[in-house]
């Protein structure tokens, strides 16, 4: 067989493939059709459209039984937009996100929801917030915690005040940009970031822009919209928002750690059931009395709880007065975490569930 023929056969064979998968991707979506049918006639809540904890053990069992030679990783994603695309047929969601178009926390949404999502820019956490809780959105992404500098303060001090439920988590490996109108660094005078960014690549910045002018704004892609129509000043942000507001890369990934990484949060209002693999983020506060950290977290250790983060904030009801933020292996139906729970609630003057919901899979 000749080298043309035996091209013209494989493709051949992919064609069938493909038509192979066309018919059993649309034999999904009327499936999916057929479960809005049921929901819509038993009065399901328009969230329960969306399950996290489904998703997370559909693409945890992809993973599991994927052979190759697609990654294991790459054949989730795929699963993710067909998901994506079949949730779109039952209910279309609208994903509000800290803005503008181009930032990270978009990217971070449409790899929790996939492309098939309308997500919706918002110019600061508290409107991101507050677009869930008044209906405008059916959920929220926002940056809580980055590997290099530490907790997003406005995301915590938003759950403080706010009913809302953390229904999911996404992790994405930041690389940052900086974008500008000029073409060249030493025209570059200003360069405006979130705070964050700004932190994540200090060491970058004082070795070749030691003379410029640093300005925090609420969002890199909020910086580079403004560098849009500034000649001489320089944005950090995502690549994708170079091609966006059509800007120069001058410097490519500027961050200072190799493993940059940033965790969002998704909020909603719904409760999210056990997926197998999941976390639970409560809020607490101690009462003001000696020791009081230690015997709050006492039930966690006596039951074999796993607490994998805990950060303090101002109350905002009396001086030096604090909550917690503590995260902690398991769901709260679980039994041992159920009880811990129970007992974290006898020694606390405030403990409130924030969450449970699947580990990020992808």
């Amino acid at each position: 067989m000749t080298e043309q023929k035996a091209l013209q056969t494989i493709r051949h064979q992919i064609d069938d493939v493909d038509l192979q998968l066309q018919k059993l991707l649309n034999k999904r979506t009327e499936l999916a059709k057929k479960v809005a049918e049921i929901k819509i006639a038993t009065g399901d809540d328009q969230n329960d459209f969306y399950r996290p904890e489904r998703e997370a053990m559909v693409l945890r069992k992809v993973m599991e039984r994927n052979e190759g030679p697609l990654p294991d990783k790459e054949m989730a994603r795929i699963f993710r937009e067909v998901m994506s695309a079949c949730l779109a047929t039952e209910k279309p969601l609208k994903v509000a996100y800290l803005g503008p178009e181009g930032s990270f926390t978009q990217v971070a949404a449409l790899k929790q929801f996939g492309g098939s999502v309308t997500t919706q820019p918002m110019t600061t956490i508290a409107d991101v917030f507050h677009a869930v809780e008044t209906g405008q959105a059916c959920y929220g992404v926002v940056p809580v915690e980055n590997s290099t500098e530490g907790m997003v303060s406005h995301t915590l001090d938003r759950f403080i005040s706010s009913s809302l439920k953390i229904n999911g988590e996404v992790t994405l490996r930041i690389h940052h940009y900086l974008l500008s109108k000029a073409t060249d660094l030493s025209a570059v005078e200003i360069v405006y970031a979130h705070p964050q960014a700004l932190a994540q690549c200090r060491q970058w910045l004082n070795e070749h822009l030691p003379h410029c002018d640093l300005v925090p704004v609420n969002s890199n892609s909020e910086a580079a919209k403004r560098v849009a129509n500034e000649n001489n000043a320089a944005a950090i942000a995502a690549n994708r928002a170079a091609a966006i507001y059509n800007l120069s890369v001058l410097g490519s990934n500027i961050e200072d750690e190799a493993d940059n990484t940033t965790r969002f949060l998704v909020i909603g209002s719904q409760d999210v059931g056990p997926s197998g693999a999941d976390k639970t983020a409560l809020l607490v506060s101690t009462k003001n009395k000696p020791g009081a950290l230690q015997t709050l977290l006492k039930p966690l250790a006596d039951s074999g709880i796993s607490m994998t983060r805990i950060e303090s904030r101002p109350s905002r009801q009396g001086v030096w007065e604090y909550v917690f933020f503590i995260d902690i292996e398991g769901h709260s139906q679980d039994e041992p975490v159920a009880k811990a729970l129970q007992l974290l609630e006898d020694e606390s003057s405030m403990c409130r569930v924030l969450g449970s919901y699947p580990k990020a899979v992808l």
